[in-house]
């Protein structure tokens, strides 16, 4: 067992004792929960920064493709899953 401490501003401590408050958990257990979800899944487990905003052509992409397969034409213009990639990121 070890011990780790850190430096935080108490209007946010605050913020998360009550948020863990409500989950039943006191400050120490939502750290332990968080640090082993990092150790789990090899990565943060929030994306750090601003969401991310999909372009006009993303949203036309998913549109299509959700109109698509509520038609029953799963496929589209996408053969599989990798053709679908190739066109996001072009």
């Amino acid at each position: 067992m070890t011990t780790i401490q850190i430096r935080i501003d108490e209007k946010t401590k605050r913020k998360a004792r009550k948020v863990f408050h409500k989950m039943g958990l006191d400050v120490s257990s939502g750290i332990k929960l968080y640090l082993a979800q990092v150790a789990r899944e090899d990565a943060l487990p929030f994306f750090p920064g601003k969401p991310l905003k999909p372009t006009k052509r993303l949203k036309r992409i998913f549109e299509q493709a959700e109109a698509e397969w509520r038609e029953g034409r799963m496929h589209g213009p996408f053969q599989n899953a990798k053709s679908l990639l190739k066109a996001l990121h072009s």
